[in-house]
């Protein structure tokens, strides 16, 4: 499934929520999916600068696709980086380069998250498209 059939997919299930509060409790059960890390990939050049709460990012680059995998401390963090890696996990590198972030719009969501969560977001969206460039240059 591309990035787009992704998000496709998950606006259809945001649109079943009638309210803000009601999609806000979905990205939450979201992470109640979330994966957690090794205490020893959870380093500096993990860290997700720029997050408001902890949260690491890992990626790995195999045969030009990046893997992706990550852990955050707070609920609102675990359920944005379940949902995001769901849509950038296991994609080529190419495929994320070419993907314009500002179509995540479309899902619904973005738009009712605080300043400061969308800075969260702008945050993990530069550190995956740093690693699909280092993928794709070979130096991941």
């Amino acid at each position: 499934m591309s990035i787009e059939k992704t998000i496709a997919m998950y606006k259809e299930d945001f649109d079943l929520f009638g309210s803000a509060n009601e999609k806000l409790e979905y990205i939450f059960d979201l992470g109640k999916k979330h994966t957690t890390l090794k205490d020893e990939e959870k380093n500096e050049a993990t860290y997700v600068k720029g997050c408001a709460s902890d949260a690491w990012l890992v990626g790995v680059c195999k045969d030009g696709t990046l893997l992706l995998r990550g852990e955050g401390t707070s609920e609102m963090a675990k359920g944005m980086l379940t949902l995001l890696l769901d849509i950038f996990n296991n994609r080529t590198a190419n495929e994320i380069l070419n993907f314009n972030p500002q179509k995540l719009q479309e899902m619904g969501v973005v738009e009712l998250l605080s300043p400061v969560r969308q800075q969260s977001l702008q945050a993990f969206l530069k550190m995956v498209y740093s690693y699909a460039q280092r993928c794709k240059e070979g130096v991941l």
